[in-house]
């Protein structure tokens, strides 16, 4: 999936591609309106993160220039302005969505899967709403979690690592990347909320069952898989 983030603040854009990008999408990113749009056209993009305010020409423009020539490419919208008449604009020049900053990445992931299963343009099972590994399942709608038939509870914290393991799996997440995708903050070496979160997890999902998920590699992050070996 190929994402264009047109967004001037530069913290921002670069906060949202290294987001997306450990989210598994491929990400441009441009600096200013005519760049975004210049971009938008040259190539076909999954979705378009547009921020409103832009040097050069603001969101509206480059949006309006889009739908002009016929691009149906989703676009959600990014700005500080939370006024109605400014989301109504948007969406009848054709936008899809509208986030207001400041947001936190776990919503703009939301976001931007839901415009993605919306517009048909994801690939299969991608973004599926439901995950199983080995007898472990995970019913994203239901916000439930099923291993070996029992069901188990989870805290909001914990269903959103055990989604991220789950999708990601048989890969190694490093700490920072599960603490920018789960708590959406910048990791910081004295602070062991993820090994702690890590460990809550574990005692649910593996204490009782014979074979354990969840595995911890040692200075590298943690692992949800099948495999047999340790």
């Amino acid at each position: 999936m190929k994402i264009l983030v047109v967004e001037d603040e530069l913290k921002t854009g670069d906060y949202l591609r290294k987001g997306l990008v450990e989210a598994g999408f491929v990400v441009d990113l441009a600096r200013d309106g005519r760049d975004g749009l210049h971009e938008a056209l040259s190539a076909d993009y999954d979705l378009v993160l547009l921020d409103v305010m832009l040097p050069g020409l603001d969101g509206w423009g480059v949006l309006r220039a889009l739908r002009a020539v016929g691009k149906k490419t989703p676009v959600l919208f990014l700005t500080a302005r939370d006024e109605i008449d400014d989301r109504v604009r948007g969406l009848e020049l054709g936008a899809d969505d509208y986030l207001v900053k400041p947001f936190a990445f776990a919503e703009l992931l939301a976001r931007v899967r839901s415009l993605l299963r919306r517009g048909g343009q994801r690939a299969e099972g991608e973004f599926s709403d439901f995950l199983r590994v080995a007898d472990l399942e995970l019913d994203l709608r239901k916000h439930r979690a099923v291993r070996a038939g029992k069901r188990i509870d989870l805290t909001a914290k914990e269903f959103a690592l055990l989604e991220l393991l789950m999708r990601r799996r048989g890969e190694v997440l490093p700490r920072s990347l599960i603490a920018a995708q789960v708590w959406d903050m910048n990791f910081d070496s004295d602070t062991n909320v993820v090994e702690v979160a890590v460990r809550r997890l574990r005692a649910k999902i593996d204490d009782g069952f014979d074979r354990r998920l969840i595995r911890t590699r040692r200075g590298m992050g943690y692992v949800l898989d099948e495999a047999d070996d340790e």
